[in-house]
């Protein structure tokens, strides 16, 4: 199984094109040129088996490598099946730039202008094997700590978003996607609210449109209001269920079959700005597109 879950692993680095081909004759060095040598390696491969009650098998490779972004994407649509699609989403950006001068995240001021950066640590590709059927069960795409903004004008999601979301009497309940009949899901969701027994998407009652949800931060609750790293962002593609481990073996997030976006926060919301307002668009282009962009 070892051996297959390599086999993926090659043809995986390929495909993305960070597997380079060289052409050169090898020859000995000698040890004391081989003392001269220091460094660490690019790529880190673990083989990960025998969970108590998971019964798949993972081989992780992770890059020895830090990224600081800001990108943009017009269009992404993933999962195309059966009439419909897993997700989908405009306008998506990595990374912001400030708007105003004063503007603080991960801990430093920003003046207007300033690129407030997606930082991503130690990027990674996971394959889950079912050593039974001897198949690839799902793969995904994550990194080892990541912060930073994510803004979309999204249709469709799949996955989960740890927000916090604030009712009218101050209490806070974990945001639960919906379909446009209201029913809680993670899979193919076009709205978001609470789920106490009164959401009514249909009437904007404690649940609205995941368009209204513009701009969120990807991160975890740090001291003074700072942002702190996550290790549990990801996007994961799956043939069936899969239980993916933090990278720290500290979380068990269960992805369904299909696309499974992952993205943690730490943002509280208030329902009713949710609902009237929705949470403004960080500016991410240089000429700004503004705070609506639905």
């Amino acid at each position: 199984m070892r051996q297959q879950a390599y086999g993926y692993a090659a043809v995986t680095l390929f495909c993305l094109g960070i597997a380079p081909v060289a052409l050169a004759e090898l020859k000995p060095i000698s040890e004391e040129t081989m003392g001269e040598v220091t460094g660490q390696a690019f790529m880190q491969i673990e083989n990960i088996q025998d969970i108590p009650g998971n019964p798949h098998e993972f081989t992780r490779m992770t890059l020895t490598m830090d990224v600081e972004t800001r990108m943009n994407v017009d269009d992404v649509q993933a999962g195309e099946l059966d009439g419909g699609v897993d997700f989908a989403a405009q306008h998506v950006a990595l990374g912001h730039i400030a708007r105003n001068d004063g503007q603080q995240f991960n801990g430093r001021t920003y003046s207007a202008g300033d690129t407030v950066h997606f930082e991503a640590f130690k990027p990674y590709i996971e394959l889950a094997e079912d050593p039974a059927e001897g198949k690839l069960s799902g793969f995904r795409m994550g990194f080892g700590q990541a912060r930073g903004s994510v803004s979309s004008l999204t249709s469709s999601f799949s996955g989960d978003i740890g927000l916090k979301l604030v009712d009218g009497s101050g209490q806070e309940f974990d945001a639960t996607l919906f379909d446009e009949n209201t029913q809680a899901t993670n899979y193919r969701a076009s709205y978001i609210g609470i789920d106490d027994g009164t959401a009514d998407c249909a009437s904007g009652t404690n649940c609205a449109p995941l368009t209204h949800l513009q701009s969120l931060y990807v991160g975890e609750a740090g001291a003074d209001g700072v942002t702190d790293f996550t290790n549990d962002f990801f996007i994961g593609f799956q043939r069936e269920g899969v239980e993916w481990q933090s990278p720290d073996g500290a979380n068990v997030i269960n992805a369904g079959k299909g696309v499974f976006i992952n993205l943690p926060t730490s943002m509280k919301v208030d329902m009713s700005q949710l609902i009237s307002q929705g949470v403004d668009r960080l500016q991410t282009h240089r000429d700004d597109m503004g705070t609506q962009l639905f």
